[in-house]
């Protein structure tokens, strides 16, 4: 049987909780959603507040002041927050990306670092963030290690390639203001033989259970591992994972035994927040972006504006003014619809009222750029 594109996009929608809100613990939701984008420090909220029935954004509060959660620079190369239990697989499991990108870059080599360089400076870092440091105390200590207060982008590229976790601040968003490091208190073998493989596997296994039936270029993407790497793994994964065969005959590897929704399933409107890992986690954007709103909602430099999801597709933006949730529409939306979008805003702008009502405000001068489009008011209560 082939596995048509809406069972897949049911599918994706279903294992990441957008098919229904679920009452869940946050650090349980956390696992089964694998990772959630967080450069913005609102983006893990609104993911959630998108999954969760009731969602209390104090619970995720409390998971990063334990460090249950923790926010540190994983797949894409970029910001995500993801449970701790999961951190050193999947940092392991980066370890060669990581290490590629920025330790090979030139604003890390442009002061005559290597590689080496940095591996020699790493226990040294990882012993003085034991205790959390913020991050004028760790510029200080670069500049005193470097012996000069140029190329503070060489700091940028070792302390995001160092297993280092953001503290925390205590802010609306807990990581918005100062920022602060501490190590990651399970420190990743980086030297010890095989682990980015045996990492891999296991990351693998958990995309597939969040974000599965998927293609072996879904995987490298949603990682940003060599295809090669991700060949090897499926590979050693062997009899682990099924084969299925999905549109146009492309392979699709899944866990065994995982239930797929019917393809008539209905899904409901969502609100989702900027860089929305179903966003990002695919080679072929298809399965939740129609190819003609792409570049539309994901920018040149990979940011993502806030989408409306209808019926399990990207149909528009939206963003908070002053006197609601302007949303507009890429193409015309029932009135059924709209009154659910309108529902989801009321609930939406109740949520962000003790936080920060306007999270993306600083991005409002995309909306210039945007073609025309069907743009309703959506006011709270």
């Amino acid at each position: 049987m082939t596995l048509s594109a809406r069972v897949l996009n049911r599918a994706t929608l279903d294992r990441q909780l957008l098919l229904e809100r679920q009452s869940l613990p946050v650090e349980e939701a956390l696992r089964r959603v694998v990772a959630l984008q967080a450069q913005q420090p609102a983006g893990p909220y609104l993911a959630l507040w998108n999954r969760l029935l009731d969602f209390d954004a104090l619970e995720l509060d409390a998971a990063y002041a334990s460090y249950a959660a923790v926010r540190s620079t994983l797949l894409r190369i970029t910001m995500h927050t993801v449970h701790a239990d999961d951190y050193r697989d999947f940092r392991v499991a980066m370890e060669p990306s990581l290490r590629g990108s920025r330790l090979r870059d030139r604003r890390f080599t442009a002061c005559g670092l290597t590689p080496d360089d940095a591996d020699a400076l790493l226990p040294d870092l990882l012993e003085f963030a034991a205790q959390a440091r913020s991050a004028a105390e760790c510029e200080a200590w670069w500049i005193e290690r470097l012996g000069s207060s140029e190329h503070p982008s060489a700091w940028r590229m070792l302390r995001q390639y160092a297993p280092l976790w953001h503290t925390p601040n205590g802010t609306p968003w807990s990581f918005e203001a100062q920022r602060g490091y501490v190590t990651a208190n399970v420190r990743p073998v980086l030297s010890e033989p095989g682990s980015p493989e045996s990492g891999l596997q296991t990351l693998i296994k958990c995309y597939l259970a969040g974000f599965g039936p998927a293609s072996m270029p879904d995987m490298a993407q949603f990682a940003t591992v060599q295809r090669s790497r991700v060949k090897a793994a499926l590979r050693a994964l062997g009899d682990e994972l099924e084969q299925l065969e999905g549109p146009n005959g492309i392979t699709l590897y899944d866990l065994p035994g995982l239930p797929l929704p019917d393809a008539a399933t209905p899904a409901p409107p969502r609100l989702l927040g900027m860089w929305d890992n179903i966003l990002f986690a695919y080679a072929d954007r298809t399965r939740v972006i129609p190819e003609p709103y792409r570049k539309l909602v994901i920018r040149i430099n990979g940011d993502s504006l806030p989408t409306l999801l209808v019926d399990g597709y990207v149909a528009g933006v939206w963003r908070v003014v002053d006197r609601g949730i302007e949303a507009t529409a890429f193409h015309s939306l029932s009135d059924d619809t709209w009154q659910a979008l309108a529902a989801e805003a009321r609930h939406l702008l109740a949520f962000l009222a003790s936080r920060d009502p306007a999270p993306y405000r600083r991005y409002d001068h995309w909306w210039n750029k945007l073609p025309a489009g069907e743009t309703h008011m959506l006011p709270g209560d």
